[in-house]
């Protein structure tokens, strides 16, 4: 077939390590070879990230607001280790933190399900979509290692300087660690709002949950902000809809989950969701099985895998070992970017193109054919355990036989 001409481009964000070698595979064996790609390129590998002091990020994100989608590989945040490993100049922040502040976007995460990996949670029959906030807390926080002896506090000043709050946080005695965090009641706003059209749009109950009763500041203020916009604004619509929201406390949202069947959306606050969309992922199968979705208010996406850059298979690979690591979130991340630009730039070729990818390596796993992880998970005899790459032309023999 003739090759599939795009109108606008995506934004392409490359990564690091294991995740970067699948990039450059999926673009050389499934996409290059049926469309013709048109990306603004970024580069952000930690090695880049550290060359440009991590202007590139912020580039590659004003670019996703610009174009509408794009499209990122997993990348390192770096720790102490890293620093020294790649001789940082310093101890950069999340990539995707820096991403997500400047989108002021709610991340969408959903496993990807087959029949023959059945969840290790016996109740579940449907996949669990965590929504996560995907700005400020614990990824925008200022920290200090506290030397000994002081007083930490903490104060407000408005526009003119005046003091509106001073309170001490801690009498420190001996040496400690002190953090400070914040949000804003739009970026809440926004979250609220994205999780109650997403619900809107799959026809889905939404749960939110937070800690209320411990933080009756922080953690009420996005309780009350999410009852406030569903009572005004959604209500009538989740009622005509036949879908429900609902508040409760996170530990009893837990509880909740696991005795549920699934078909639900969870809302989470930032670092509640990054915790919880990996035990979702992981009792659904794998990891490696979980799509994400970055969704602005004002109609950007950013598509990406839910998981990091796989580093002991990176280091096996450069060792020339043969690894068998699961591209599905990575190849799900493109073809879901691929789609969004199909539709936004009516292109239902495209858009067709990135649904019969996705069904050639569904149907490839299906057949039997799949990675190393999944084959320890898979309910299915005569199982083919296939290296990295092997997989990914596995899938285009699928591919090439749905398009023929």
């Amino acid at each position: 077939m003739s090759k599939i001409a795009m109108k606008t481009p995506l934004v392409e964000m490359d990564g690091d390590e294991m995740t970067r070698i699948i990039w450059k595979m999926i673009k050389e064996h499934l996409l290059e070879p049926y469309v013709e790609l048109k990306a603004e390129y970024y580069d952000l590998g930690l090695p880049n990230r550290d060359a440009t002091d991590d202007a590139v990020t912020v580039q590659a994100a004003e670019a996703v607001k610009k174009y509408g989608v794009g499209v990122k590989c997993a990348t390192i945040t770096p720790n102490a280790d890293r620093v020294s490993e790649y001789s940082l100049k310093k101890m950069y922040k999340s990539p995707n933190g820096t991403i997500r502040a400047i989108l002021d976007g709610t991340v969408f995460r959903a496993p990807i399900t087959l029949p023959c990996i059945q969840p290790t949670v016996s109740t579940w029959k449907k996949p669990i979509t965590i929504a996560r906030h995907a700005y400020g807390d614990i990824y925008k926080c200022t920290e200090y290692r506290v030397p000994g002896p002081g007083k930490a506090e903490i104060s407000f000043k408005d526009e003119q300087g005046k003091v509106l709050f001073s309170e001490t946080v801690f009498d420190f005695k001996t040496a400690g660690v002190l953090m400070g965090m914040y949000n804003k009641d739009d970026s809440i706003q926004s979250f609220a709002r994205a999780c109650f059209n997403y619900a809107l749009a799959i026809k889905q109950d939404i749960w939110f949950s937070a800690k209320d009763t411990i933080s009756k500041r922080y953690d009420h203020t996005f309780k009350d902000i999410f009852q406030e916009i569903f009572d005004s604004e959604y209500k009538e619509k989740f009622e005509k809809a036949g879908i429900v929201y609902f508040y409760t406390l996170i530990d009893d949202a837990v509880a909740r989950v696991i005795r549920s069947e699934g078909g639900f959306i969870w809302a989470c606050k930032n670092y509640d969701g990054d915790v919880m969309s990996d035990m979702v992922a992981t009792a659904f199968g794998s990891l490696a099985m979980m799509t994400s979705v970055l969704v602005s208010p004002d109609g950007n996406f950013e598509y990406e895998a839910a998981h990091g850059t796989v580093t002991k298979h990176f280091y096996k690979h450069r060792e020339g070992e043969t690894t068998s690591t699961n591209s599905m979130a990575t190849l799900f991340a493109w073809t879901g970017a691929l789609a969004k630009r199909g539709e936004l730039d009516g292109l239902p070729e495209l858009v067709d193109f990135a649904k019969k990818l996705e069904q050639a390596s569904l149907a490839a796993i299906s057949t039997g054919y799949m990675t190393k992880d999944l084959a320890s998970l898979a309910d299915m005899p005569g199982k083919t355990v296939l290296s990295t790459e092997d997989f990914i032309l596995k899938v285009k023999e699928f591919l090439d036989a749905s398009i023929a």
